[in-house]
């Protein structure tokens, strides 16, 4: 594969950005079970990855960045989960930050967005996503005032909160005899109204810092409000980011169930495998394939035309198998590891915990099967997410 290089500060030299994710992903592997055990965001692998350029990797070349694709970020995300899963999750929501405008530039010409990349480039600036709050309904409130808008909402599921400069976010705006109409922004995690609520005790993916943000009165003036759309229906801007978007984060779990199965492997042939052993591996290895298979699905989507309703229902199709073949993955290496990979020393079960974070991302199971539903029949998808 084509990837492109980086200029690595610390070490004065060029690797391809997968490569310097490999590198990386070996250091950041001696924290990922500590992180995990106490709960504790991985600031240090993000300090080391704002460090190593990747913060920038997505940025077009013209503009001062490493110019890597969809594809070549996807391989570098996946590199990342090997060794840490929070890592590149939470890594993985910067990404696609990133892409998104970065195609845009590049495919429709959007002039608006270079700033923006410009900015990521020069100060290696982390973009926080608030999709976790902010998929089609919108979510938060904003308040018309003069010169612009106070916006009071609180942010779930905002990965990597702690390490983040800018929250890339929106607020609904219901105002008499309007519709309700989402406004979307950028607001800077410096802001004196806008605070962290340290929530996330969970399951798995411990690591990723996926914090509330709340924001309590901070004003964007009107000329920094990039978008205005209907509450509650698909806009081309979503099919966009829908497109792009999930093939990114779901890089990172694809990443979790290869390492998982690659632990198994270890594990079994440490038994002597029988033949119960050496099926239950066969039947791991054949649920692996079906993720990477749906992932590869869901990068191709992305090369074929512009993003619209179809793209969007092949990638959220993707994404469904993508998380059914992965999870069924490593449950079947938690079954062919035996007793072993019941211990947290072999991180195996951290990982079986951190895999099942592919369940809830939008769209979840039931919309997207109505999605895919309505699109087979010609039906509407506008208001399906």
């Amino acid at each position: 594969m084509n990837v492109r290089a980086l200029h690595i500060a610390d070490t004065r030299q060029d690797v391809s950005i997968v490569a310097l994710a490999e590198t990386l992903g070996q250091r950041f592997a001696a924290t990922a079970a500590a992180a995990d055990e106490e709960d504790c965001f991985v600031a240090e692998n993000f300090a080391a990855l704002k460090g190593s350029g990747l913060v920038e990797a997505g940025v077009p070349e013209e503009l001062g960045g490493g110019g890597a694709g969809v594809r070549e970020l996807a391989d570098m995300l996946r590199t990342l989960a090997h060794h840490c899963s929070s890592t590149a999750l939470a890594f993985s929501m910067h990404t696609h930050q990133v892409a998104i405008p970065a195609w845009r530039w590049k495919n429709q010409k959007v002039a608006a967005v270079e700033p923006l990349l410009k900015r990521i480039a020069a100060e290696r600036l982390l973009l926080l996503s608030s999709g976790g709050s902010d998929w089609i309904a919108g979510s938060g409130r904003a308040e018309r005032v003069e010169g612009g808008y106070r916006i009071t909402a609180r942010k779930v599921f905002t990965s990597g909160a702690p390490a983040g400069d800018l929250l890339m976010t929106g607020a609904v705006l219901e105002e008499e005899g309007a519709e309700p109409t989402v406004l979307h922004f950028a607001i800077p995690m410096s802001s004196p109204h806008v605070r962290i609520d340290p929530v996330w005790k969970t399951l798995g993916m411990r690591g990723t810092g996926s914090h509330d943000v709340v924001i309590e009165g901070h004003v964007v003036p009107d000329a920094a409000v990039a978008l205005k759309r209907k509450a509650g229906e698909w806009h081309p801007l979503f099919q966009t980011i829908a497109t792009i978007a999930f093939p990114l984060v779901y890089a990172a779990y694809l990443g979790v169930a290869e390492s998982a199965c690659a632990v198994a492997r270890d594990l079994a042939v440490k038994r002597r495998p029988d033949h119960h052993v050496t099926q239950l591996v066969g039947r791991m290895e054949t649920e692996l394939r079906g993720a990477q298979l749906a992932h590869r699905h869901m990068l191709e989507a992305v090369t074929q035309g512009d993003p619209s309703a179809d793209s969007v229902n092949e990638v959220m199709m993707g994404k469904t198998l993508v998380a059914a073949h992965a999870i069924h993955a490593v449950e079947l290496a938690m079954e062919a590891a035996g007793g072993a990979g019941f211990y947290r020393a072999q991180g195996l079960e951290r990982r079986f915990r951190d895999i099942q974070g592919a369940r809830y991302h939008p769209l979840q199971s039931g919309p997207q099967a109505l999605y895919a539903g309505a699109m087979a029949l010609g039906l509407p998808v506008s208001r399906i997410y």
